[in-house]
């Protein structure tokens, strides 16, 4: 494990004390009589280098502070996919493996925390079979579906269980999620009980509905164009040590995406609007971690919380507005950003989400818990881990068990390793290899060789310790290494995802919808 550490930038310093509180230095194991609480909260459609600090201009002061008060991973992965993802986190499986969204494979860390007397609660994105409820968590506010309107929600709104549709004038989904997650949280406290909170924010999922005074904070701030930005990025993220120097190379930019220069006024002013849209909402984002972290700060029950921060999959480069007539925050309205921003949401890396390049699996995450952790603070850790890995972590910190049996069918042995030993700046037990599958895309990486086939093409090879932005293809160069990686991901297809042979060969691309390009590298 390799361990860098913040260049010295005082103002963030400044922000964390004073949004977080002292750097933490005694560790609190979860053998002592008062066991975690844990706030795990997953964004949604947030590229890797989305937040202030992963490299990105938007401005969020609270998350950057957690991360300057506890601890960074630069090589954590998503599976590319909304709900392949919240199927990872919550069960410690890959998601076939863990029978999909049916879960009907494993379990989820709501139904083993409760074992052991911790509350269970979640707000926000289901996008699973059944609901929350059927699953270990004993409250839930949220929404079933994949994606819902910000401002008037949706039919599948839920609270514990019942249709719920008490959506006023004031009403916005992440706010909403917020205020679930606080009122949920003081009934365990109350209670005196520890609690599990899953707050799975949609936002920045499309459609793009920022609220109107963050839409005009940010209105100005794109004008220069996604060239730019990207640039700005990159090098923000060079400054702050993400990643070992030598290890990412200026990549040109797509020959899909257009040169902001050749854009006319018109468009120029469009798409730095659609970006603004965006922003603004990972800023309403931030406000909103913010003010549960002040709410348990002032119930005295912040000190002992675990803050594990994650998104589902990369950017999204899903172009599927539907009109420009409308300003993002009118209700009727339906933004998304295309290509280009995604492009910038995935600095440094290739590609987006669904696909299983670095662009698309690569997350941000971030690791708090003032108590538990003896890890320097701000440090950033390049062990590669895993969604997986969560409910190992979860069961860890809380004494936990993973059965072999649930309700009288077998489940599967857990994938995921515990990321506690990262906590306190120790090796974790490294993974033989991480799988990745969706559609016509695959991966697997083993140490720090990487095999990566994009849209049923051919296998390329990567060295991530020298190349982590995959420019550089070695397949013609280590075609012995190419053949044995490329046939490990068949085998573990076969076991993972149970296909059979015929099926674990990549489909057709003319069967798949396009999600940048349609022959677009």
């Amino acid at each position: 494990m390799k361990l860098r550490y913040w260049v010295c930038h005082t103002l963030l310093w400044i922000t964390a004390v004073t949004l977080v509180g002292p750097r933490f230095s005694t560790a609190q194991s979860s053998s002592d009589n008062q066991r975690p609480n844990i706030v795990l909260i997953m964004a949604d459609d947030l590229g890797f280098s989305d937040l202030g600090c992963y490299g990105s201009e938007i401005e969020t002061p609270r998350l950057d502070a957690l991360a300057a008060g506890g601890l960074r991973l630069s090589q954590f992965y998503n599976t590319a996919k909304c709900h392949s993802s919240r199927v990872s986190l919550l069960t410690g499986l890959y998601c076939d493996q863990a029978g999909a969204e049916s879960l009907s494979r494993g379990t989820t860390i709501a139904r083993q925390l409760q074992h052991v007397g911790y509350f269970t609660a979640m707000t926000g994105k289901w996008h699973l079979h059944d609901e929350p409820t059927d699953h270990g968590f004993a409250r839930y506010f949220g929404h079933l579906s994949g994606a819902t309107n910000f401002f008037t929600g949706d039919k599948t709104f839920r609270l514990n269980g019942q249709p719920w549709n008490d959506f006023g004038d004031d009403f916005y989904t992440t706010v909403a999620n917020t205020d679930f997650a606080i009122q949920f949280a003081d009934e365990a406290i109350t209670q005196q009980q520890p609690f599990f909170l899953y707050v799975a924010y949609n936002a920045p999922h499309y459609p793009l509905q920022p609220l109107q005074k963050d839409f005009e904070k940010y209105r100005e701030r794109y004008v220069t164009g996604w060239d730019a930005i990207r640039a700005a990025r990159q090098a923000k993220q060079r400054d702050l040590g993400l990643f070992a120097s030598g290890t990412i190379t200026d990549l040109p930019r797509p020959h899909y995406i257009p040169a902001w220069t050749s854009l006319g006024e018109s468009d120029q002013r469009w798409e730095a609007d659609r970006m603004a849209a965006f922003a603004g909402m990972v800023d309403c984002l931030d406000r909103e971690i913010g003010r549960l972290v002040d709410h348990l700060r002032k119930k005295n029950a912040f000190d002992n919380t675990l803050f594990l921060f994650v998104s589902d999959n990369g950017a999204c480069p899903f172009d599927r507005t539907r009109g420009r007539e409308l300003m993002p925050y009118d209700p009727e309205s339906y933004w998304t950003y295309d290509t280009g921003w995604a492009h910038v949401g995935n600095t440094p890396f290739r590609y987006y989400k669904q696909n299983n390049h670095e662009g698309g699996i690569a997350s941000p995450a971030i690791i708090h818990w003032p108590k538990g952790m003896t890890a320097k603070s701000g440090s950033i850790d390049d062990t590669p881990a895993h969604l997986v890995d969560i409910m190992a972590t979860c069961l860890d910190v809380t004494g936990a068990d993973y059965p072999e049996s649930v309700d009288g069918r077998a489940i599967e042995p857990l994938v995921g390793k515990s990321l506690l030993p990262l906590m306190r700046g120790q090796a974790s037990e490294p993974h033989p290899y991480l799988y990745f599958h969706f559609g016509p895309n695959r991966a697997l990486r083993m140490g720090q060789w990487k095999v990566a086939s994009l849209r049923s093409g051919p296998w390329e090879l990567y060295d991530l310790s020298k190349d982590r932005n995959e420019t550089h293809d070695l397949a013609a160069q280590f075609p012995v290494r190419l053949r044995e990686m490329s046939a490990k991901w068949q085998e573990v297809a076969e076991q993972v995802d149970r296909l059979p042979a015929k099926q674990r060969q990549p489909v057709s691309e003319e069967n798949q919808d396009s999600n940048f390009q349609k022959n677009g590298k």
